[in-house]
């Protein structure tokens, strides 16, 4: 291990005491490790440019004038890149959607662009993760199965 000094703010520290205090972090190193490890893994996912696939999570309020119609448009035009959606009533005019997606990461991402940018869809976020095509999951060996 390395040891590393950096100089953060208050409002910075006190946000990652309140981390700390709600996960249950033994001290500000372990918090700061796991930290490190996400802003990696995001930035890395950020950045992948070949196969992957994806959960685009949105909400949407379905009763803005010609939304849902637009929205089903847009599946439609990209339907080689989604693979599921889940569609959850949150309130009278608020819904959820899941969609599982799977393609190019760029691809992937302009089709999430385009869905979050509709007027009318209030949050958004896309979460990619690297898979190349044909890849094998790993299956236990003998020994593994057995234990």
């Amino acid at each position: 291990m390395h040891r590393v000094t950096i100089t953060l703010d208050d409002d910075l520290m006190e946000k990652l005491d309140t981390i700390i205090a709600a996960r249950g972090y033994q001290n500000r190193s372990e918090a700061i490790r796991d930290l490190a490890r996400i802003g990696i893994q995001q930035t890395a996912a950020e950045t992948t440019s070949g196969h992957c696939v994806g959960a685009m999570v949105y909400t949407y309020d379905h009763a803005k004038r010609g939304l849902p119609g637009k929205l089903t448009q847009s599946f439609h035009h990209h339907h080689e890149l989604s693979r599921a959606t889940m569609h959850v009533h949150l309130d009278h005019d608020q819904c959820l959607e899941v969609t599982i997606l799977d393609g190019n990461a760029s691809e992937l991402q302009h089709f999430a662009d385009h869905i979050f940018a509709e007027r009318g869809v209030r949050y958004g976020r896309l979460v990619t993760i690297p898979a190349e095509p044909g890849e094998e999951p790993h299956a236990p060996d003998q020994h593994e199965a057995s234990s």
